[in-house]
């Protein structure tokens, strides 16, 4: 029997925001260090002007109207149920596009984007054609539950492909990712290139063979680069790996260190030229915080990355699946078209003047641009 979705509201118990102020407010600051600020971790004005409007201002409740105003839905597959937004086009016989977050994302990470995908006319893009946008929640993040079972990682696309399919009923869709969506997708194109238009990605995946052809300079240098972000930027990846556990007991239980963690990288990873305030304003930074605080799934989104180490997918390529590419100056990487091209049958790839590592969120104008570019063609 195909599962059935069902509408799903977002209500947060009382008692869970009463233990949340309670817990910002009583807050425990470390000793003062000789070196302070961003050189060495989050900034620790910035966090203050934060855990001082989470204890105190922030309205959790409005924020949770305006999600409520979203296409929530839930489904269960496997005996846990997988959260996802459904956004329905304006016209008729849309082509269907499933978009799949990373971490420390959500669905809040892709909601404007789909809604410029989905509803072109209300952004003022009249005339573009408009898709059916599904925005699910990864296992484990938000409203989905985290498998029970070690997954490996083929279990989200086969799970993303069930929801599309068997659930939802499209026999033929587009995929859009980033971060970990963006490995998602990709395995997607790998395992059913045969019921994919086309894919579009914001990051690359390691390619089978760097031999044949050899690295070009432009592929060196961004091999380089990589390992340079790695060295300075990449003990997080680190840690939630090997060590995930041990973490999470620290941030599963400490709201101020839990946003520590995460404002760093929205900070780090954008394109805020070193003040996150620029493309996030207090109450947006809050919102993804208490999403993952206030759902207990913390630990659970760290699961991806230790279950990819333990049970990795060898690398690959999509075969003969259209792939667009786009390269956002401030993201971690930037790959070029010759490495893409080891892995994906690139027809378009487009470095985009301004933007980082959360391009949905950041820059969803331009991003539904080339998303809605790209698959237009392959309708």
């Amino acid at each position: 029997m195909t599962p059935t979705p069902r509408p799903f509201t977002v209500q947060i118990p009382d008692a869970a925001l009463k233990d949340l102020r309670a817990r910002v407010r009583a807050t425990r600051w470390p000793a003062p260090t000789p070196d302070d600020g961003w050189a060495v971790g989050t900034d620790t004005d910035v966090l203050r002007r934060l855990l001082d409007r989470w204890g105190d201002g922030y309205d959790w409740r409005a924020r949770e109207a305006a999600l409520n105003e979203l296409p929530h839905f839930v489904v269960d597959l496997d005996g846990a149920p997988v959260h996802f937004l459904h956004f329905r086009a304006e016209e008729d016989g849309a082509l269907p596009l499933l978009l799949s977050h990373g971490w420390p994302g959500s669905f809040l990470e892709l909601t404007a984007l789909a809604e410029r995908l989905a509803s072109p006319s209300r952004h003022g893009e009249a005339g573009r054609a408009s898709f059916d946008v599904v925005v699910p929640s990864l296992p484990g993040f938000g409203f989905s539950a985290q498998r029970p079972e070690l997954t490996d990682d083929w279990s989200t696309p086969e799970l993303w492909h069930r929801l599309m399919t068997g659930v939802l009923g499209y026999a033929r869709y587009g995929a859009h990712g980033g971060d970990l969506g963006a490995g998602i997708t990709a395995r997607l194109a790998r395992r059913h290139g045969d019921a994919l238009a086309g894919i579009h990605l914001l990051a690359v995946g390691e390619p089978p063979d760097t031999a044949n052809p050899p690295l070009s300079d432009e592929e060196a240098a961004f091999l380089e680069q990589r390992a340079s972000w790695s060295s300075s930027e990449g003990a997080y990846l680190h840690q939630q790996q090997t060590k995930p556990l041990t973490l999470a007991y620290g941030l599963a239980d400490s709201p101020a260190g839990w946003l520590a963690w995460v404002v760093e990288k929205l900070r780090g990873w954008s394109d805020c030229g070193g003040d996150v305030f620029t493309r996030f304003d207090e109450d947006e930074i809050l919102t993804w915080a208490s999403l993952y605080w206030l759902t207990n799934t913390i630990a659970s989104s760290f699961r991806p990355y230790h279950d990819h180490l333990a049970r990795p997918a060898a690398p690959g390529t999509t075969g003969d699946v259209p792939t667009a590419v786009a390269v956002f100056p401030h993201d971690l990487v930037l790959p070029p078209r010759a490495w893409a091209e080891r892995i994906h049958h690139v027809v378009r790839y487009r470095r985009f003047p301004r933007g980082g590592h959360f391009a949905a969120y950041e820059e969803p104008a331009l991003l539904a641009e080339d998303v809605a570019e790209f698959f237009s063609a392959l309708r």
